[in-house]
């Protein structure tokens, strides 16, 4: 979702957290109050902010829309077990350090150098790939990036804790060059899905907030600002039949990407409200396991609807 066009990016700090908030919705996100806080204080406070939640719940989204909205390059650092520093730091482009060492030999101009004085050409920062978090670190751009490590969860043991030593100190040394260190420090959002427990050092690190799935009015709200198209009544009840869904014990409930893509295909369907032959044959956009859509029927289709309905005509 691009920027509005009348909009502008940031051009001074916020000076409090009701600035975040209409920031943030002005660019499509709508955050609650302890959200907002949160971003507040990891960007005046320079903090990385550790956002904790259930998957589809808008945490990755958070640092797409800071970047909107700030204007800073989004940097998007993806974790897996087994990424290390060559993947996630820096790493060195062989290929052209060989194609640069055999030219070096077909001109003569590799003669009569030396080894160390061979290999300072050859680990020059040229021939340097900056992976994420180098050039989140070196960015040279006035505007700082936002840095959004995502699912750090997901990471090794080892790599979380040179992870911490780097957010500590927004600097990375290169052994065949020196130091890089941030000028201007970037805005760092991690994100976990909580498959196991971030390390106490890494949060002591970062601000800190669990992100909820949204109640029912900002839920509302969120699929009114994203799916215009729907109309209020469907949204109302798209929110409403999501929200009971939630409450059914289900293997994966779905998340707010979810209540979109569901308003999505309804909308494009040309449908204006739920009914049990439509929620049936959409299930799939919004319950992405058999289990669970065996389980919402077993639960009624009817009763869904109906408590879908019901939750759309209560006022807020």
């Amino acid at each position: 979702m691009l920027a509005p066009s009348n909009l502008q990016v940031i051009t001074m700090m916020p000076k409090t957290p009701a600035d975040v908030f209409e920031a943030l919705s002005l660019y499509g996100y709508i955050p609650d109050e302890g959200l907002a806080t949160s971003v507040f204080l990891a960007m005046v406070l320079q903090r990385p902010l550790l956002l904790e939640g259930e998957a589809g719940v808008g945490k990755t989204e958070v640092a797409k829309v800071l970047s909107r909205w700030t204007g800073g390059e989004l940097i998007r650092l993806q974790c897996y077990e087994g990424i290390d520093v060559s993947q996630a730091v820096y790493d060195w482009d062989y290929s052209r350090q060989l194609l640069h060492l055999r030219a070096s030999e077909a001109t003569g101009e590799s003669l009569g150098l030396t080894t160390s004085a061979l290999e300072q050409q050859l680990y020059h920062e040229r021939f340097l790939l900056k992976r994420a978090l180098l050039k989140a670190i070196d960015h040279g751009n006035q505007l700082p990036p936002v840095l959004l490590i995502d699912e750090v969860d997901r990471a090794d043991d080892e790599f979380e804790a040179y992870l911490l030593e780097v957010l500590s100190e927004y600097q990375v040394t290169v052994p065949e060059l020196g130091r890089f260190a941030a000028v201007k420090p970037p805005i760092v959002v991690l994100t976990s899905n909580r498959t196991r427990d971030v390390h106490d050092a890494l949060k002591r690190r970062c601000l800190y907030h669990w992100v909820e799935h949204p109640d029912f009015e900002r839920e509302v709200r969120i699929v009114r600002m994203r799916v215009p198209q729907a109309l209020d009544r469907l949204a109302r009840q798209v929110a409403g039949a999501v929200e009971t869904l939630r409450g059914l014990n289900l293997y994966k409930p779905p998340g707010v990407a979810e209540t979109i893509d569901w308003a999505q295909a309804l909308a494009a369907m040309g449908v204006n409200e739920l009914d049990e032959r439509t929620v049936n044959a959409t299930l799939g956009t919004v319950l992405k396991y058999r289990e669970d859509q065996d389980r919402t029927r077993q639960h009624g289709i009817a009763d869904l609807v109906k408590q879908a309905f019901d939750r759309g005509l209560q006022s807020s």
